[in-house]
């Protein structure tokens, strides 16, 4: 898994990893509080996001 720099937004923290379905499952087994499992958004991106334990969302995409 390859995580690059976070970047902030109004909703939470993006992290990019080039295999976004293998790291949500890393996160998934660790604990992670599932949010949305990986999906194909419209725009063109596969994403995820889950819930840190202090309650922050994190979102998971592919490196632009």
């Amino acid at each position: 898994m390859d995580i690059r720099f976070p970047s902030a937004s109004s909703r939470g923290v993006t992290l990019r990893a080039d295999d976004v379905d293998a790291a949500f499952e890393r996160v998934r087994a660790a604990g992670g509080e599932v949010l949305r499992e990986p999906t194909d958004q419209p725009y063109g991106v596969r994403d995820c996001a889950f819930r840190d334990p202090a309650g922050n969302m994190i979102r998971l995409s592919p490196p632009r």
